[in-house]
C-alpha cells in the first residue's frame, strides 16, 4: 500500500525530525537515477510550485532550445534517507517531470508507466508486481576503483563465513525496511559473490519507485562495507547472470483475477490471455527489459536463464513460470528481465502486452513441462519453441516494428531509445575485446 501524505503532514514530519536537506529524484530514459537538492527553506515552494531543471542536460530528455522543465514532487514518495545523518537528516521525493506549460513530459519514464496503469484502470484492473532483485557484490580497490573480485566463496543459500556479503546484504535490507519496504527474503544466490533481496509486491508504480530506491540504497550501504553492488546482468564469464524476475498479477475490486479454482492449472481466462500477450510481444520488448549488450550474455542456455518462449507451472526452464501459491497469490513470473532495465518502461510494456492478450482474447499455447534446456534442436522445433533475441541489435530491430511497444513508450522515447541503443551496438562492434587478443594475437 502506498502511504499518502499531504503538505501539512510533510512539513510537520520535517520539523519534528529536523530534516534540512531534500533530494528531488527522477529517472532518465535509460534508468539512471538523477536528483537536484534543495534545503528546508525551499521545501514549501517546491511542494507548491515544483523545482525547475535544465532538461537539455539529461540524456534523452529535450533539446537545448526546449531546456526548461519542472519537477513536481510526489508527496507519497517522501522518505528519510537513514544513512545520511551528519547532525541533520536528509529526505527524498520522487518526482514527475512536467513541461513549463504544465503538461506531463512525454519523455518521463514515470509518465509512460502511469499511462499504462491508466489503461489497466480503464479495464477495471490494478497491476501488482513483486520483483526478485539479483546483484553481485565486488570489492572496491584502495584507489576507489571497482574490481571484479568477489568477497566470498558462497553458493545458493550459503551463510557466513562462506558468504561474506551477508553483513552488507543484511544492512541493505534493514535500511530498506526503515524506508518503508517489507522485505520478504534475502539470500546468497548461485554464483560466487551473487545475492538476492526480494521485497513484497505492490502496485506497479510503487514497485518501479522501489526498484530505483533499492539500487540507490544498495550502493550507499554496500560502500560502507568496502563493496560495490553491480546490476550488470553478466559481469563474470562462466557464472550465472543476474535477473530481475517479475511476478505480476491483476486485481479487480481487490480480487486476484488470475485465479480460477475450476481450471486444471488454477488459472483464469484473464491469466491465459495475459500469458499469451506476454509471449506475443516479449521478443519485441526485450530491448527494454534486457537493454544492454551484456544482457544477452546472460540469456544463454546453461546458466538457468530463460531463452525459449514457453510457459509452465512445473519447472523453471521456460520464459514464464506460474509459481505454486494460494489463490490470492496466483501470479505470472516473467523471468527474462534483468536489473539493468528502466523499471518504469519495463513494467509499462509488460502490462500493455498482457492487457492486449486479455482484450483480444489471445490464446496461450499449451504449457511445456519438460526441461527445455535438455531438448535437442529437433525437439525444440517439434514443440514450435521460438527464442529471445540473440543480441541487442536483433532486439532493437524487433522493437522498432512492434506497434504496441512503440505506442506504450511514445514517439519521443522510442525514437531516442532506438537511436542511442544502435550507437551503443555500433561502439561494441568496432571495439577490440580481450577475447579477440587472447584468441588471435599469437596465432596469426
Amino acid at each position: 500500500m502506498r502511504v499518502s501524505y499531504d503538505e501539512a503532514e510533510i512539513l510537520r514530519i520535517v520539523e519534528k525530525n529536523d530534516i534540512r536537506f531534500f533530494r528531488c529524484q527522477f529517472t532518465d530514459i535509460f534508468g539512471t537515477l538523477k536528483n537536484i537538492a534543495i534545503t528546508r527553506r525551499q521545501l514549501k515552494k517546491a511542494i507548491e510550485e515544483g523545482v525547475r531543471i535544465d532538461g537539455s542536460s539529461i540524456n534523452g530528455f529535450v533539446r537545448i532550445q526546449e531546456s526548461d522543465m519542472i519537477l513536481r514532487l510526489d508527496l507519497d514518495t517522501f522518505a528519510i534517507m537513514p544513512w545520511l545523518d551528519n547532525g541533520y537528516k536528509t529526505a527524498r521525493f520522487i518526482c514527475d517531470v512536467y513541461t513549463v506549460d504544465g503538461k506531463p513530459f512525454e519523455g518521463d519514464p514515470r509518465f509512460v508507466l502511469k499511462k499504462a496503469i491508466k489503461q489497466a484502470q480503464d479495464m477495471g484492473y490494478v497491476m501488482n508486481v513483486g520483483p526478485e532483485m539479483e546483484f553481485f557484490l565486488f570489492k572496491i580497490k584502495d584507489d576507489g576503483t571497482i574490481s571484479t573480485i568477489t568477497n566470498d566463496n558462497g553458493s545458493y543459500f550459503d551463510l557466513s563465513p562462506i558468504d561474506k556479503g551477508e553483513d552488507a546484504r543484511r544492512d541493505i535490507a534493514i535500511t530498506l525496511e526503515e524506508m518503508g519496504f517489507e522485505i520478504e527474503a534475502t539470500h546468497h544466490e548461485v554464483a560466487i559473490g551473487q545475492h538476492e533481496i526480494d521485497f513484497k509486491y505492490a502496485d506497479a508504480l510503487t514497485t518501479a519507485d522501489r526498484i530505483m530506491t533499492f539500487k540507490m540504497v544498495a550502493r550507499a550501504i554496500a560502500e560502507k562495507h568496502g563493496l560495490y553492488p553491480t546490476f550488470m546482468p553478466k559481469p563474470i564469464f562462466g557464472s550465472n547472470g543476474s535477473g530481475m524476475h517479475c511476478n505480476q498479477s491483476l486485481t479487480k475490486d481487490g480480487v486476484n483475477v488470475f485465479y480460477d479454482a475450476s481450471d486444471e492449472n488454477k488459472l483464469s481466462k484473464e491469466a491465459y490471455g495475459y500469458i499469451a500477450g506476454l509471449l506475443k510481444h516479449v521478443k519485441n520488448f526485450a530491448a527494454i527489459t534486457n537493454p544492454l549488450v551484456n544482457s544477452y550474455k546472460r540469456l544463454v542456455v546453461g546458466y538457468e536463464a530463460p531463452v525459449y518462449l514457453a510457459w509452465s507451472k512445473s519447472n523453471r526452464s521456460p520464459l514464464i513460470r506460474i509459481p505454486n501459491a494460494p489463490k490470492e497469490g496466483t501470479r505470472v513470473e516473467l523471468r527474462n528481465p534483468d536489473p539493468s532495465c528502466n523499471p518504469y518502461l519495463a513494467l509499462a510494456v509488460m502490462l500493455t502486452a498482457g492487457l492486449e492478450g486479455i482484450s483480444k482474447n489471445l490464446k496461450a499455447p499449451d504449457p511445456v513441462n519438460a526441461n527445455i534446456y535438455e531438448m535437442s534442436l529437433e525437439e525444440l522445433s517439434d514443440n514450435g519453441l521460438d527464442s529471445l533475441p540473440k543480441d541487442l541489435y536483433e532486439a532493437i530491430k524487433l522493437m522498432e516494428k512492434d506497434q504496441l511497444v512503440n505506442d506504450t513508450l511514445g514517439k519521443h522515447i522510442t525514437d531516442y531509445y532506438v537511436k542511442a541503443k544502435l550507437i551503443e551496438w555500433e561502439r561494441y562492434c568496432i571495439m577490440v575485446h580481450p577475447w579477440e587478443t587472447d584468441e588471435y594475437l599469437t596465432v596469426f
